[in-house]
């Protein structure tokens, strides 16, 4: 890619946010942080227990993203986090306004079944249908893209690179 942007891996719980950063951050050259890394204790506690988060709850996470994004402005970077509804990645571009998302899109029994398979992670399958009532996805005035998951990581990190290379051009 021509300039170092940070890109906001994002999605439901399930697509391939942790799998698919490190990858991403690797193929471009760039640090990677993972988005559940800056929850506060008592969130993890909350969704551990299958109790979804509220706004008032996700702020200060975001605000914690968004200060990463901001230090790595210029340089690059690619961090994890849901993002799931608009207001949320308005809250992350207010504090880093030339990060840019990468959507992870896919049908959703494919995400239950990847999240069933998932060990010692918080997130249980049961709050899949919160996140996709919560979310909202891209709009076309917002710098990203959307990348379907279907298939292996390696395939869809490919995917992904090429749709940041789109952006670009």
């Amino acid at each position: 890619m021509s300039t170092p942007h940070v890109v906001v891996v994002m999605g439901v719980a399930g697509t391939g946010k942790t799998t698919i950063g490190p990858l991403l951050a690797a193929e471009l050259g760039v640090p990677y942080a993972e988005g559940d890394d800056f929850h506060p204790a008592a969130n993890i506690a909350k969704m551990s227990a299958g109790t979804p988060l509220d706004d008032s709850d996700r702020w200060p996470w975001l605000d914690a993203i968004g200060q990463w994004a901001h230090g790595r402005a210029g340089l690059g970077g690619v961090v994890s986090s849901s993002a799931l509804k608009r207001v949320y990645r308005d809250r992350l571009r207010a504090e880093a306004p030339g990060a840019v998302f990468l959507h992870l899109t896919g049908d959703r029994t494919l995400i239950e079944e990847r999240m069933a398979e998932r060990k010692g992670h918080f997130m249980p399958t049961a709050l899949l249908d919160s996140q996709f009532a919560t979310l909202q996805p891209l709009q076309e005035d917002e710098a990203g893209a959307s990348v379907d998951v279907s298939g292996t990581p390696e395939e869809i990190t490919q995917r992904a690179v090429a749709a940041l290379r789109r952006l670009d051009s």
